[in-house]
């Protein structure tokens, strides 16, 4: 996504990603984190507020520090890296809340040209999985980076 986002850090693994908020509430401390699910290749995109005390992440504090399109544009950095490393993997997202997921939902779809450029997005309902739509309700979102396709070399082409 070609919008601005907040600085990574992040280990050798990319399972675990840190960056900070910067808004009229001050600084505020992220954890993204990409968890093993019991199905092979598919990971748990976890995101929410660091806990100082804990190192652990809190998905039920709602920030409103100002930045969401900033800090959703971060979480996506994230994926590409997730996915630049871990080719072949399929990552789950989806909220804390109904109203998160809606969330993330109406970010999915603010920038789904751009997003199906790199990604195949399917969004689950009723026990089932589709092709994301706009304007649809899901219970979470699974992505895969497409993979692409390998330019012809002039022999190839001859």
């Amino acid at each position: 996504m070609r919008l601005p986002k907040y600085p990574l850090a992040s280990g050798d693994k990319l399972m675990t990603f840190e960056f900070i908020s910067e808004g009229p509430k001050g600084l505020i401390h992220k954890l993204v984190r990409y968890q093993h699910t019991n199905v092979e290749g598919v990971y748990n995109l976890a995101f929410g507020d660091k806990d100082q005390s804990s190192g652990e992440i809190d998905d039920s504090v709602i920030s409103n520090n100002g930045d969401s399109e900033k800090v959703l544009a971060t979480v996506v950095a994230t994926v590409y890296a997730f996915t630049d490393k871990y080719q072949g993997a399929w990552v789950y997202a989806s909220g804390s809340t109904k109203s998160r997921t809606r969330l993330y939902r109406m970010g999915i779809a603010k920038f789904l040209e751009e997003v199906q450029e790199d990604f195949d997005i399917f969004g689950e309902r009723n026990d089932d999985w589709e092709v994301f739509r706009e304007n649809i309700e899901y219970n979470g979102f699974l992505v895969k980076r497409k993979t692409k396709k390998q330019p012809r070399s002039i022999r190839q082409t001859l």
